[in-house]
């Protein structure tokens, strides 16, 4: 498949797309609901994915009720994710070689996710990953989080490029629909959350894995000079008897 615009930048989200992060909150989250009672089914969870805290926190409430200890859930939550993440969180499948892919292409990148700075500063730093980015979009960063696109225009223009000629890559459906809403070219490459219809609809492409999505930009270009028609010498000037594509006219 060929995407539709020239990549000029690439913009990333994290928890799901390049650090393998969803999965120990989902267990957390239903963990610590258990532990106090109730239940937190995975449908209400995956409901919860791509949003920023305040939303998914909403989210929460509503399903447990207004009576719940939201507060006190909330930090034995992040106790527990912290305890599971001590040594280091994962990193998704095809990362280092995207990265690589975009270096030799010359391609800036951001990342803008709904997490802290704190939590993309430990988390890609531990893999020494931090530096491979221009810039690092996060919560405090926009006014409004994911599904808005107020995460990806604040990359964009923090890039210096349009966002049209952004490419954003999204593991969640509330991800994809911010990326969309900002006009760039948006491929999901799919964690806790399948692709849907609508997804198909929003996206350009849907990709297995990162590795895929490295296919999908392309290889670097040629240089102009490595190869020249077989009937144009060296010189860089027409063959005799030949102007362009037109014949040289006769002498009388």
């Amino acid at each position: 498949m060929i995407l539709p615009r020239r990549v000029e930048a690439v913009v990333f989200d994290m928890d799901g797309l390049l650090i393998d992060t969803e999965s120990v909150v989902r267990d957390a989250m239903m963990a610590v609901a258990r532990d106090r009672g109730v239940e937190l089914p995975l449908p209400v969870f995956l409901t919860m994915v791509g949003l920023p805290h305040v939303a998914s926190r909403a989210l929460a409430v509503a399903h447990f009720g207004a009576a719940f200890a939201i507060d006190a859930y909330d930090a034995a939550v992040e106790a527990r994710v912290e305890a599971e993440l001590a040594v280091g969180a994962a990193v998704k499948t095809g990362v280092v070689e995207l990265l690589d892919h975009l270096d030799a292409l010359g391609i800036p990148r951001a990342v803008a996710t709904s997490s802290r700075h704190e939590t993309v500063d430990r988390h890609l730093g531990h893999h020494g990953l931090l530096e491979r980015f221009q810039t690092i979009v996060a919560a405090g960063d926009y006014a409004r989080g994911k599904p808005s696109p107020d995460p990806f225009l604040t990359a964009a223009a923090r890039l210096g490029v349009d966002a049209p000629r952004c490419l954003a890559l999204e593991d969640s459906h509330n991800g994809v629909r911010a990326a969309h809403a900002a006009g760039m070219m948006t491929v999901m490459v799919p964690d806790l959350l399948e692709a849907t219809d609508e997804m198909r609809a929003l996206c350009v492409a849907i990709a297995d894995t990162l590795h895929a999505v490295r296919s999908l930009i392309g290889p670097p270009a040629i240089p102009c000079c490595a190869t020249r028609p077989a009937d144009r010498p060296a010189t860089g000037r027409p063959p005799p008897g030949r102007r362009g594509d037109r014949a040289a006219p006769r002498r009388p």
